[in-house]
């Protein structure tokens, strides 16, 4: 097998791996790679992949699971203020040394964790305003990251400018932290085009769609969105849209007990006081003046609490860019966050109480998303505002200019507005129509109200 070859199956391999926290039998794993390589060179790439350290085995015979190998080493790059070189699994997430210390607890077998149960005293040590998950250094720099160039904007701007990126980015990346296999390419056809992809689980499909749908609630209705009840239990209404066994679970607190999947954590069971918690939890919420803060604080405490049967940790994502949004600040996308990363952190504050290793992938994972929308920012065009004041006036000058059959000269142009514009805006009223002309053609003469045979025929009298 040549090297180059050899080279791809390896990663190939070791994304599927990585996409399973808790390891992945060879049954499964083969059915991922099948179409490019054979049961027995699986084996052997294996076997090589274990002896350089990049994966491990566990388990004897038929249990036998695959799982990634810890990674370390230098890493280029901006790393966030507090932050060390070192990786793990996934080499471009920096984190740590608190980090590395949760990463290597849940990182062992299940059975050598302890079991544990919601802790009211995590979320009672917490006082809004005066205890602070994002230390001041950090807060400073999320505000210099993501704060737009262009000054104070309405609440919201921001994210309505780069609407149709963000529905694309949001919608894969989180739903990519649940497993889900859709591509970023199938995500934008689904969203645009309404195009399915092919070969995918339909469940797949409405999580994306469900994402879109969260997503437009916060952004299109930003004067209203907030942390109370209300907005919360709509957000999973939108998220978990066909995809609960019981279609009443949507939008409300949970009255059947739940457990995690690889993890040692057993969330509260009784209602009541998941209702009771779910309100504190949102007042304290509230009460947080800083929105990076208020941002983290629900990504922690909403999947801590777990109040829903499901998707708790998809709303807790979305609701983390509710202050971004209303700030006018850049959204949190989650580009590029490796889901072995994500599950290890969040697995820390089910189990341990700690937020370390998950304020490191929120650091990263946000300055990602800046450089990310710094880039689209970039293309975004500024609205002309005095066009759009004057975008009646300037489309009946353009298409009376035509029909009439007159030269576009300032003559003619100021003798058609007669006082139907200010005096003070006149001139630069005449020298946007005179551009409009320039750049006039058979293709797009259509906005003013003009066929391409009446443009023809005007060209044809003023040459």
């Amino acid at each position: 097998m040549p090297k180059k070859i050899a080279a791809e199956t390896d990663v190939h391999i070791l994304e599927e791996i990585g996409r399973h926290a808790e390891g992945i039998g060879m049954d499964a794993l083969h059915a991922c790679v099948e179409d490019a390589i054979s049961r027995r060179t699986l084996q052997r790439r294996l076997t090589r992949l274990i002896a350089e350290g990049r994966i491990v085995r566990e388990g004897r015979q038929r249990g036998v699971r695959y799982r990634l190998g810890p990674i370390t080493g230098e890493i280029t790059g901006v790393i966030p203020t507090g932050l060390s070189g070192e990786a793990v699994a996934e080499a471009y997430i920096p984190i740590s040394p608190a980090g590395k210390e949760i990463r290597d607890y849940v990182g062992k077998e299940r059975r050598m964790r302890t079991p544990v149960g919601y802790n009211q005293e995590f979320l009672e040590a917490y006082y809004p305003n005066e205890t602070f998950y994002l230390p001041t250094d950090l807060r400073s720099q999320l505000h210099t990251l993501g704060t737009p160039p262009d000054g104070e904007r309405p609440a919201g701007t921001f994210a309505s400018n780069i609407m149709n990126r963000l529905l694309i980015d949001l919608s894969w990346s989180s739903s990519r932290l649940e497993g889900n296999t859709y591509s970023r390419l199938d995500t934008e056809r689904l969203i645009e085009f309404g195009q399915a992809a092919e070969g995918k689980d339909a469940l797949e499909t409405q999580m994306i769609l469900n994402h879109k749908a969260a997503i437009e609630l916060l952004v299109k209705e930003v004067d209203r969105v907030d942390f109370s009840p209300y907005t919360i239990f709509s957000l999973h209404a939108f998220l978990s849209d066909g995809l609960l066994a019981d279609r009443s679970a949507c939008g409300r607190i949970r009255n059947r007990p739940v457990e995690i999947g690889g993890s040692v954590y057993m969330p509260i069971a009784m209602p009541q006081r998941l209702e009771e918690l779910f309100r504190i939890i949102l007042s304290m919420a509230q009460e947080i003046r800083d929105p990076f803060e208020q941002s983290f604080f629900v990504m922690v405490h909403l999947p801590y609490l777990q109040p829903f049967e499901d998707v708790n940790k998809r709303v807790s994502r979305l609701a983390a860019n509710i202050p971004l949004i209303r700030h006018n600040l850049c959204p949190l996308s989650f580009i590029d966050v490796p889901e072995r990363a994500y599950i290890d952190a969040m697995l820390g504050v089910y189990e341990q109480n700690r937020i370390e290793l998950l304020r490191d992938i929120f650091a990263w994972a946000y300055e990602r998303s800046c450089q990310h929308y710094l880039a689209v920012r970039r293309e975004l065009v500024p609205p002309d505002t005095f066009r759009l004041r004057y975008r009646q006036k300037l489309s009946e000058t353009i298409k009376t200019t035509i029909l009439q059959q007159q030269a576009p000269v300032q003559k003619a142009v100021l003798a058609g507005i007669a006082l139907s514009v200010p005096e003070e805006d006149r001139d630069k009223f005449v020298k946007l129509v005179l551009e409009e002309f320039e750049n006039l053609h058979e293709g797009n003469v259509i906005r003013f109200g003009v066929s391409p045979q009446e443009f023809v025929a005007w060209q044809d009298k003023i040459k």
